[in-house]
């Protein structure tokens, strides 16, 4: 007897369009902080579109809002397929995409009004932090609950990958959140000093590293293997490159205080550990990408598959970029120049925007009862338009860091600086232009993609999207 049970994918929809929503917007918002930088008359002598308030919206929106409903998306939609069971808790599902929603809209009212806690990637107010705390717990009872209802005793590895994200996350934003609130809109945090600077750079890099990469590798280990219709090329790296990598990334975040008040031991630790982590992030990079071996003939035709493994390139190159720039004699050239910037987004659009294009493009079609997207030639169109702007963007920004770097620590005989600061600006000038032009060319990317994910989903609002049940079990 059929089980006329189905997969709950409203909430996948849900998320799936947000996604891409949150995504034009977050790469809008940076294309005008971007230009900003280049022509500071941008503003408009507007308190709220300064670029001291729009460069936490665009973080936030790009992080929390494109890339934290990519992985609601994701990981609801892979536990179902992969577990053989319906999302636990419909109603908390339905209620993690309107709690979400809600956090993402009054981080777009707050932070341009300048209500924040100038805390890096947690600028957030109080009451904000509270309602991701309550979501987020909602979105672990929903995924775990998931896991111990599922059909098949086995569980996949992407699926490690998101649990151990959902957890972390939970961990990492409740204790850097701990305050004191004073006034609705005030607090104050428990830490003080250096322990507040320690404990913030704890959330801060697991954010990256937990929230970044973490869950996106989830992402990687069941889009990648699906799109290219090949098992992942070894389940025990797999498993190897799991472990290793949740029990290094933790320790990593004091490579952000070289030459702080942190005392010396704790930078160098975290230097350390981070040169470690070279070793299981290349694990998963090479694990994905060699899923293709018997198969390279399907990038020419697949641009979908290309999203996917490009993305994997730019992880491979970020993940060695970092440990490079976390050895002290390294960042001492490194620290606050571009260059950390050119680091970043590589990392976030290369990799975070990339891998999440391509599971998006991958299931919308299922999602909305399509037999493919739109246009293949629009995904194709806009994997190009989109490496090339992100190759051009972090390339005037390796371009301008270093040379920042050495203009800064350039000194005349007498030990005078060589060049003032205002000098370094002037040059770097150029570079703020280049930029502008590879946002604008990712950021015409998420268009072509808006616009291609509209025709594949409108023309059947009117059709009942055909149900997904789960599979016949004894």
């Amino acid at each position: 007897m059929q089980n006329v049970e189905t997969y709950n994918d409203r909430v996948v929809r849900q998320f799936t369009v947000a996604t891409i929503v949150w995504g034009v917007v977050g790469m809008a918002v940076g294309l005008l902080i971007a230009a900003q930088l280049a022509w500071p008359a941008l503003n408009f002598d507007v308190p709220w579109l300064t670029y001291s308030r729009l460069r936490p919206l665009h973080t936030n929106a790009v992080i929390f809002a494109f890339g934290g409903c990519g992985l609601f998306a994701t990981s609801y939609y892979v536990v179902q397929r992969t577990c053989q069971a319906r999302l636990f808790g419909d109603r908390l599902a339905a209620f993690t995409f309107w709690g979400w929603q809600a956090v993402i809209l009054l981080a777009v009212v707050t932070l341009p009004l300048g209500y924040t806690q100038s805390k890096e990637y947690a600028e957030l107010i109080w009451p904000i932090d509270v309602l991701i705390a309550v979501v987020w717990v909602v979105y672990a009872i929903v995924f775990f609950g998931t896991i111990v209802k599922r059909k098949v005793k086995h569980i996949y590895v992407a699926n490690w990958f998101f649990g151990a994200y959902i957890l972390t996350v939970a961990v990492l934003h409740i204790v850097n959140s701990l305050a004191i609130p004073v006034t609705l809109t005030d607090s104050y945090p428990i830490y003080s000093g250096a322990v507040d600077a320690m404990v913030q750079w704890w959330y801060g890099h697991n954010a990256v590293g937990f929230f970044l990469t973490a869950g996106f590798l989830g992402i990687m280990y069941y889009y990648v293997p699906k799109q290219a219709q090949r098992p992942i090329y070894s389940y025990r790296l797999s498993v190897v490159h799991f472990w290793a990598l949740i029990a290094v990334y933790m320790w990593a975040g004091p490579h952000h205080l070289h030459y702080t008040a942190l005392p010396d031991w704790a930078q160098s630790l975290g230097m350390v550990f981070s040169l470690i982590l070279l070793a299981p992030s290349w694990g998963g990079m090479i694990n994905g990408i060699m899923t293709l071996s018997g198969a390279w003939q399907k990038l020419r035709t697949d641009p979908i598959l290309k999203f996917m493994i490009v993305s994997l390139s730019f992880y491979g190159m970020s993940t060695f970029e970092g440990p490079m720039m976390s050895i002290k004699t390294v960042n001492s050239l490194s620290h606050y120049t571009d260059w950390t910037i050119g680091h970043v987004h590589a990392g976030a659009l290369g990799w975070v925007a990339f891998i999440t294009i391509g599971a998006v493009y991958s299931m919308l079609p299922k999602l909305f009862g399509a037999e493919r997207m739109h246009s293949t030639r629009a995904i194709d169109v806009h994997f190009w338009i989109a490496t090339i702007g992100v190759v051009l963007y972090i390339a005037a920004m390796w371009i301008a860091g270093v040379m920042q770097g050495l203009m800064w620590r350039a000194t005349n005989p007498d030990g005078t600086l060589t060049y003032t600061f205002i000098e370094s600006l002037r040059q770097t000038y150029p570079y703020y232009v280049t930029r502008v032009l590879g946002g604008l060319m990712f950021f015409t990317g998420m268009v072509i993609m808006c616009w291609n994910a509209w025709k594949t989903c409108m023309p059947r609002r009117a059709l009942p999207v055909v149900p997904v049940p789960l599979p016949v079990h004894a």
